[in-house]
């Protein structure tokens, strides 16, 4: 449960602190720094509790999984930000419980033998459309809609990348490895790929620190510290011991959690529709839940 709360409160946060750090921090630059600190600490972690290291085989899976999930996932979705909304953004993420039921072809016998789990997604989704059809859009006048395109684009993308790099972790992993060491070397690889990146796209020649706002450095924190390694963590973990559809429920509760915050730190208005939405999407979730899924023994 606290697991489940991590990523449907926290990473129903971070993409406001993602539009935060975007105040100075270029996208990759920020993705890169946000996973390579994060991925650091964990393996500073590891080596203080002498945690067994990954075999070549397990450190690949975990560097690959890391990139495309993270990189794929994660960074595409903060470049995208710069176009398009963080709610907006929220919404197309929203659709990954789909995703994951569509690529996911090894559990479609879990998930298509429980009779809630398809209404509940069917639910849950609707809820979400509902509630952005009454949110008042704030995605800037002034970007070109070609921007605005290629960012909803992206995000699509990105989304498919998420579903990819999570079934291929879960599908290949050691089980008897280390949650928190694959964790940490997925966060590190990521961190060194977007480094890449952003020197490619030519984002450190133009990055001047001076141009970095105190919110920025805020949002940045906060990435570091609850969006990858408290969420990522129990995102992680929660691959091994539930169907990745049911863990992906938490793209129905971020966009709700935005709300909120936008509501509460931003002072976006809140109607009663919206309202309504949350509580079809909640019940969405809460079918979800209700299936008994496979279960995976891991360690953390």
């Amino acid at each position: 449960m606290l697991a489940f709360l991590a990523i449907y409160i926290v990473w129903g946060t971070t993409y406001l602190a993602i539009l935060f750090g975007l105040d100075g921090f270029p996208p990759f630059l920020l993705s890169a720094i946000r996973f390579t600190v994060a991925g650091l600490l964990l393996i500073a972690w590891c080596i203080f509790k002498k945690k067994p290291l990954l075999p070549l085989k397990d450190l690949k899976v975990a560097v690959l999984s890391g990139i495309i999930m993270l990189v794929g996932g994660s960074g595409l979705v903060t470049w995208a930000e710069q176009y398009i909304a963080s709610g907006q953004a929220s919404i197309v993420i929203a659709t990954e419980p789909f995703m994951f039921i569509l690529l996911d072809k090894k559990r479609w016998p879990v998930y298509f033998s429980k009779k809630n789990i398809i209404p509940g997604l069917l639910l849950g989704f609707g809820g979400v459309v509902l509630f952005f059809l009454f949110a008042k859009s704030n995605i800037a006048s002034a970007v070109p809609v070609n921007l605005k395109i290629a960012g909803y684009v992206v995000l699509f993308v990105s989304g498919i990348l998420w579903v990819l790099g999570s079934l291929y972790s879960k599908n290949h992993r050691n089980e008897m490895a280390s949650n928190i060491v694959i964790t940490a070397v997925q966060l590190l690889a990521a961190g060194i790929f977007s480094i890449i990146l952003s020197a490619l796209t030519g984002e450190l020649i133009s990055f001047s620190l001076s141009h970095v706002s105190i919110k920025a450095w805020g949002g940045l924190l906060y990435l570091i510290f609850l969006g990858s390694i408290v969420a990522y963590l129990a995102f992680t973990w929660l691959l091994t011991v539930r169907p990745p559809a049911q863990v992906s429920t938490h793209t129905y509760i971020n966009p709700v959690v935005a709300l909120f915050m936008g509501w509460w730190i931003a002072n976006e208005p809140l109607t009663w529709m919206q309202l309504v939405a949350v509580g079809i999407i909640l019940s969405g979730v809460l079918l979800t839940t209700k299936m008994n899924g496979e279960k995976v023994k891991s360690e953390m």
